[in-house]
Order: structure tokens, then C-alpha cells, then sequence
């Protein structure tokens, strides 16, 4: 299986047709049938490495403001108490059936698998934990490709919320964001994770791009799960009111 990290961005993408929303449908078509999901969301961000063992996990709406129709939406995919063993296993994430499934999961597999047929476990990042821990934790979830297993990480590459443009129209992206994709890309690309996994360290582009690490740290676990022979690839471009990248990252 390949990994994906997915831009999900404005939570109203869950219930409205978009140029991303598109092609994350699209994905679904294309991409070979999993036999369950593991994803790590930018909502699920606590002290310490969890994962969620429910049987039938329930679908939280975690967030404030926002139309009716968009707290009325479920999505009622089976857990995956077995898999979430094997996680524990492989990264040493503590078992956990309070949580559930957040919109950084939902609001793209609503799209990406619409019959929410297949298994899924969330695993929740540790805010305590350096980036190179993240990427780390990646690394020790590759096996999983192997067992047929989607490991999916959801965020933004690009996550300025102060900067992002809430009213109706669509402005340009700002210098910033555009660089820091671009570089980031680059880097992806041609298979150079360090710059990335120190990003920190990479300036004011990426200060801007990234001022807190919740968004931006699943794309570490995706390039940590990369293996040798994969290919990087893009499905979904675009930055959204002008601060946020939807970019996709597929590896393999």
C-alpha cells in the first residue's frame, strides 16, 4: 500500500464539492482497496503516543462555529482492535476507546471512502516529542504497507490560520507559503528528509508555514514510512485563502 498525507484544511470540505474534495474522491478510485487505514490526525494531539482500540469508534466534531449540516455528519467505520495491537506493538502507543474519529480523519475519507466500510485506528501525536520522534514513529509503521494496510497522515504542510482569508473570495497565496511548498517539495522529491524533519531550523518561510507543529508533523510520519524504490507524488495541489497548502503527499 502506498501513504498518503493529506492537506484537509477548512472542516467544510467534509460536506461541500471542491477542486480538493474532487480529487480526493478521485484517490479513492485509483488507489488499491485497503484491508484497514491508520491514520494520524493534527486533532488528536496530546502528551503521549495513543491509539484508539474501539470496536466502533464514534465521530467527533471537534470544532465550534461552523453550519448545522456539518455537526450532522457521521462516519461510521469499524474499528480495528487488532491492528490497534499491532500499532501498540510497533511504536509503543498506549490503547485507548475514548477518542475516536476527529475531522482531520472524517472530512477527507467522507470523500476518499464515502461507504465507510473500512477499519480504521487513529493514532494520536505526542506533543511532548521532538520531530525527529515523529518521523521516528513513522519509520516503525512502514511494515504495515506490507500487510495491506493504507497509513494516512492528515494536516497542512501550510497551516497559518492568523494570516488565512475567511471571507468568500480566494487571494492569492502569500509569498511565504508559496517558497516554503516549493522547497519542501524539492526536498520530498528527491528523497532529502532532514531540511524537513528539521524544520525548525529552516527560517521565516517555514515560522510562518508552520507556527505550531500540529499540522505539520503528520507529514513526518508519511515520510518516515517511505521505503527505498518509492516514488513521490502529488495528487492534490493548492493553497487555500491564501495560508493554508492542500498539497497531498502519495509515497509509493
Amino acid at each position: 500500500m502506498p501513504a498518503i498525507f493529506f492537506g484537509h484544511g477548512n472542516p467544510m470540505n467534509a460536506i461541500q464539492t471542491t477542486p480538493y474534495t474532487t480529487a480526493w474522491s478521485r484517490l479513492g478510485s485509483e488507489l488499491p482497496r485497503p484491508k484497514a487505514i491508520v491514520c494520524v490526525s493534527a486533532h488528536w494531539y496530546l502528551p503521549g503516543t495513543h491509539v484508539t482500540a474501539n470496536d466502533r469508534p464514534r465521530t467527533i466534531h471537534d470544532f465550534g462555529g461552523f453550519p448545522r449540516p456539518l455537526y450532522e455528519v457521521q462516519y461510521p467505520a469499524p474499528g480495528a482492535p487488532e491492528l490497534a495491537q499491532r500499532v501498540s506493538e510497533l511504536v509503543g502507543a498506549a490503547p485507548d476507546t475514548r477518542w475516536g474519529l476527529d475531522h482531520g480523519t472524517w472530512s477527507v475519507l467522507v470523500h476518499v471512502y464515502p461507504q465507510a466500510d473500512i477499519p480504521i485506528v487513529q493514532l494520536s501525536i505526542d506533543e511532548t516529542q521532538p520531530a525527529e520522534y515523529h518521523y521516528d514513529l513513522g519509520r516503525k509503521l512502514a511494515p504495515l504497507r506490507d500487510e495491506g494496510v493504507l497509513v494516512m497522515g492528515s494536516g497542512n504542510l501550510v497551516h497559518n490560520l492568523h494570516t488565512y482569508a475567511w471571507g468568500k473570495h480566494e487571494p492569492e497565496p502569500f509569498d511565504w507559503a508559496v517558497r516554503f511548498e516549493a522547497s519542501a517539495r524539492e526536498w520530498m522529491s528527491s528523497g532529502d528528509h532532514a531540511p524537513l524533519v528539521g524544520y525548525e531550523k529552516l527560517g521565516r518561510d517555514a515560522q510562518l508555514s508552520a507556527p505550531t507543529p500540529d499540522h505539520y508533523l503528520p507529514l513526518l510520519y508519511i515520510l518516515g514510512a517511505q521505503q527505498d524504490g518509492d516514488a513521490v507524488s502529488y495528487p492534490v495541489e493548492g493553497v487555500d485563502g491564501g495560508s493554508i497548502s492542500m498539497l497531498a503527499v502519495q509515497i509509493g
